[in-house]
This record gives structure tokens, C-alpha cells and sequence, in this order.
């Protein structure tokens, strides 16, 4: 029997191990892009609108940046849509054609 993944003579535990979602810090995936560009708002005016500096909103659309509570709620009363819309600790499904 081959010894566990961690464990003294087994591989290297790495993300392959891990559930999805996990291993990965305390990433939070948002649709905030999505939504701005939708909208057709650009980073300096939907941060003006949401009190944050135009760069934070790119650190969070690119996701290098979780927003705080307060901030969250603040992104998802500005689109009018529940904050589950705009965040998850999963990935978003792909909307339109997919490749194949």
C-alpha cells in the first residue's frame, strides 16, 4: 500500500489534493468586470460610486484584492443585484458559447 499524500515516503501534498476551491488562501471570484463593463462604467467612476481608489478596482476584478464585508455590500447595492451575484468562494460558470 503506497502511503498517503503528506506523509513520511508519499508525494508531496500539493492542490491536487485539495477540495476546489481550497489551498488557494481566501479567494473570493467576483463578477465585477463583468457587470462594470455591462454597464459601461469605467474604473474611475465605479469607484468614485463605491468610495475606493480607481487601481483597488482593478486589484479586485483581477482578483489580488478581497474586498471587506462593508465593501461588498457597498458593490452589490451599487449593481442592484444580491451580493451571491457578484461574489463566490467558487468559480462563476462561463456565460455564452463555449469552445469545443
Amino acid at each position: 500500500m503506497m502511503p498517503a499524500p503528506g506523509e513520511p515516503g508519499g508525494r508531496a501534498a500539493d492542490a491536487r489534493d485539495a477540495p476546489p476551491g481550497a489551498g488557494r488562501g481566501d479567494l473570493v471570484h467576483n463578477r465585477v468586470a463583468m457587470l462594470r463593463a455591462e454597464r459601461r462604467i469605467s474604473r474611475r467612476e465605479f469607484a468614485e460610486a463605491i468610495g475606493v481608489h480607481y487601481q483597488t478596482v482593478g486589484y479586485l476584478e483581477r482578483g489580488e484584492f478581497n474586498p471587506s464585508l462593508h465593501l461588498a455590500l457597498r458593490i452589490a447595492r451599487f449593481f442592484e443585484v444580491p451580493l451571491e451575484f457578484v461574489f463566490s468562494l467558487d468559480e462563476f460558470p462561463r456565460i455564452g458559447p463555449q469552445g469545443g
